[in-house]
């Protein structure tokens, strides 16, 4: 009878690199780790999505392409009140065939310091659910020009 005994860690030889590491995750836990600040969180068999609405998107998927990830920011109309207008972002962490949503909502005309808190919020749940996937992500800057208004046109010159 042979007994298998403990690695023997006297010898000095690290783990590999590529040793695969098991994690036990459940959609609850994701929630609890990633969004714990969402406006609303859900699961689906299928994503909640508006394609139409995707107003941008930042994506990641692992080697398989059985996990993904997608940061998503999108306008919609209520459906109840269809004069109520909302800007969202939502975290989609996809394993498999089960979705895992989070959003970020705030109507569109709130003040911006609301538009950019749930934007910031949304930004750091995606930024801590691409470990997921073993991917970093690196913020970038973005130019934003001025919009002149539309000045109406002269009746009269002087």
């Amino acid at each position: 009878m042979t007994i298998n005994s403990p690695p023997d860690f006297t010898l000095g030889a690290d783990p590999d690199w590529d040793s695969p590491l098991t994690f036990k995750l459940t959609p609850e836990l994701i929630a609890h780790a990633l969004m714990e600040t969402a406006s609303t969180v859900h699961t689906g068999w299928e994503s909640c999505i508006d394609e139409d609405a995707i107003l941008s998107q930042v994506a990641v998927m692992d080697e398989t392409g059985d996990k993904s990830l997608r940061l998503i920011e999108q306008d919609f109309v209520d459906e109840q009140d269809n004069t109520l207008a909302w800007h969202d972002w939502t975290l989609e962490v996809r394993v498999g065939a089960v979705f895992i949503l989070a959003h970020w909502q705030v109507r569109a005309n709130a003040p911006v310091v609301d538009w950019e808190w749930s934007a910031a919020a949304a930004e750091h749940a995606f930024e801590r659910a691409s470990v997921l996937l073993g991917r970093r992500v690196r913020r970038s800057l973005v130019v934003e020009e001025p919009q002149r208004p539309e000045l109406p046109p002269r009746s009269s010159r002087h």
